[in-house]
């Protein structure tokens, strides 16, 4: 057998390789921070643009549905046409759809962006992932990787209260669109140096798009969400059901169409074998029901404490910083030597955890109404917040170990598509469960401790499925 390209071990690390990681890791905090900013500025998004209640769970959904989608495709296209190209292509299309969003005129056209903002987010991401570890020799791979650890920790407690600051200091007469003209800076400037700084990588002998799988998943998911947001406001008329249905008949179309991919000796989007694993599929359902209901419990009680307890976008930024405190605490936990000590027990012990915070959150709001206060809220959010950390630091290498080796590359990219459409589902389903509830005259809190009981709920669903799971990752090469 001939080799056309070095091993991994024999090249040359990239001379520039940490000004180049500065470029990605800025990039990552642009997604990050727009995966978060309008779950905060949505209730004045909607007083300015109008729009139904349903703009509130698009904005969010949208973004993450397209990312989703996007990301099963988005590593191939770097292979194919070279990953600093692919990057520099997503970050320019990213601030241009920044530039769109803060331009919006109407509901629509702010969704519309939205949706783009995911397309290219997509296209980005992944590149940078790729470029790492071809950039770094095995040496610098784990420090590399490790620094993605505190800007996701920093972004996911400055993003909310950035939000909320800009929203609130309404600069220029800006109101809430400086949530996403302040990606103009940082993304012409992540592009510019990306175009200076990235190497120009591309896999040889990398395989042709599965274009039909595309469209397949997509419409599937569209199928999916579109009714489960809408729905409610229409009175679920019976196109509603019927949509939902296809949606899960066009997933099993897609399925099939992926495993006669696969036997035909092309390369799918997501490799069949993967859903014969009990590991897998069973860690593919805890993900989709731990994502969801942590992303759809964040829109609910945003929009409670402003809503409902009329706070302005900055208080209910800091309203929700013992969660995002209680992540990083959970996170710096499990690297402490819990994960390798515990394995999957971590996981469990997470989402016990979590639920116990979101228990005693719902009984502070009922025992103290509409009159509850940030701090009363605060222990609740901070134990939330810790058991989202300690389950979400052991997820992916639990589930990854369950896996062949020359299968966790579509198994990697799988899950992380299934973490946004996770988070899509969840924004759809608990925000429609709110907002149905609010409509039957339900009161604020009422509401908000029902999705706190479907929180747990799900919660209780992946601590069951977690069982399926391995019980240790596999060890650091």
């Amino acid at each position: 057998m001939t080799t056309v390209t070095a091993p991994a071990t024999t090249r040359q690390p990239y001379r520039r390789r940490w000004a180049a990681l500065a470029v990605i890791l800025a990039a990552e905090v642009m997604d990050l921070l727009d995966a978060l900013v309008t779950t905060i500025a949505a209730p004045t998004i909607r007083a300015d643009l109008g729009g139904s209640a349903s703009l509130v769970q698009w904005l969010g959904a949208g973004y993450t549905l397209a990312m989703a989608v996007g990301l099963i495709t988005g590593g191939r296209l770097g292979d194919l046409y070279g990953r600093k190209r692919m990057f520099v292509i997503g970050a320019f299309g990213f601030t241009a759809t920044s530039l769109l969003c803060g331009l919006a005129v109407s509901p629509e056209m702010l969704v519309g962006g939205r949706v783009l903002q995911g397309l290219f987010g997509a296209v980005m991401i992944p590149q940078g992932l790729g470029l790492i570890k071809e950039m770094f020799p095995p040496e610098e791979i784990g420090k590399a990787f490790g620094l993605f650890g505190p800007v996701i920790a920093t972004s996911s407690v400055g993003g909310p209260i950035l939000a909320g600051w800009l929203v609130d200091a309404d600069l220029f007469g800006t109101g809430w669109r400086m949530i996403f003209l302040i990606n103009l800076p940082v993304g012409l400037a992540a592009a510019v140096a990306a175009m200076r700084l990235l190497p120009e990588l591309r896999l040889p002998g990398a395989t042709r798009l599965d274009l039909i799988g595309v469209l397949l998943v997509s419409v599937a998911g569209f199928l999916l969400l579109y009714p489960l947001i809408q729905g409610q406001e229409l009175g679920w008329p019976a196109w509603t059901f019927v949509s939902m249905a296809a949606s899960l008949a066009v997933f099993a179309l897609f399925g099939a169409h992926e495993t006669r991919r696969a036997r035909s000796g092309g390369d799918p989007l997501v490799t069949p074998s993967l859903f014969r694993k009990r590991a897998f599929t069973g860690g593919l359902v805890a993900g989709l029901a731990f994502f969801s209901g942590l992303m759809g419990l964040s829109l609910v009680f945003t929009l409670y404490t402003q809503v409902g307890l009329g706070y302005g976008p900055l208080k209910a930024g800091l309203t929700g910083l013992p969660q995002a405190v209680g992540g990083v605490i959970g996170f710096g936990l499990a690297m402490s030597g819990l994960q390798e000590r515990l394995g999957r027990g971590l996981l469990q012990i997470g989402t016990g955890v979590m639920a116990t915070g979101a228990g005693v959150l719902g009984l502070t709001i009922h025992l103290a109404g509409l009159q509850v206060g940030p701090w009363q809220l605060a222990p609740g959010l901070a134990l939330v917040g810790i058991g989202m950390g300690l389950t979400m630091a052991p997820f992916f290498d639990i589930v990854l170990a369950g896996v062949d080796p020359h299968e966790s590359g579509s198994a990697s990219g799988t899950l992380t598509a299934m973490q946004q459409l996770g988070a899509a589902l969840g924004t759809a389903l608990l925000g429609t469960l709110f907002f149905d509830l609010l409509d039957r005259r339900w009161g604020f809190g009422s509401a908000m401790q029902a999705t706190v009981w479907v929180e747990i709920g799900l919660l209780a669903l992946t601590f069951g499925l977690s069982f399926l799971l391995p019980r240790r990752a596999l060890p650091a090469h």
